[in-house]
């Protein structure tokens, strides 16, 4: 049984064989997919599930507190499991690569940031977008 299927048996969730399907790939995924890439990956396993049936099920998932739901500026909803540890995350906006990262400096930053408007900071989230400092061809590109 994989971490998100158990997640969903704790809280009382109804796990049909389709949505253990849908856990699973979740809980194999180590990118942020989307519902159709989530379908995809899915349907390879069981041809029945349908687009429809993924996207309750992400919604469901999303409401008991066991799926993240981003909007990285692309379109798409892209999903993850609430994670153990905080991160955030740096967007390649040529490839939509999703890269997490945590950097203790920014975490301060913020907190003192919070607190000089008088503030306890209690969430958030940081999306950071770019684009590679190197080529195509493994070259710098020169700064302009």
């Amino acid at each position: 049984m994989d971490r998100i299927e158990k997640l969903c048996i704790e809280k009382g969730l109804r796990m049909t064989g389709q949505r253990r399907v849908i856990a699973r790939v979740l809980s194999e995924a180590h990118d942020h997919p989307d519902a159709e890439e989530l379908h995809r990956r899915a349907a390879a396993i069981d041809s029945h599930i349908s687009i429809a049936t993924v996207y309750r099920t992400v919604r469901l998932l999303e409401e008991a507190g066991i799926l993240e739901r981003h909007d990285f500026r692309d379109g798409r909803s892209r999903y993850e499991e609430i994670p153990d540890v905080h991160h955030d995350h740096l967007i390649d906006v040529q490839s939509g690569q999703v890269i997490e990262f945590h950097n203790e400096q920014i975490e301060e930053l913020q907190r003192q940031v919070a607190e000089k408007l008088g503030y306890k900071l209690v969430d958030h989230r940081l999306e950071l977008y770019g684009v590679p400092l190197e080529g195509a061809n493994g070259e710098k590109k020169r700064k302009k």
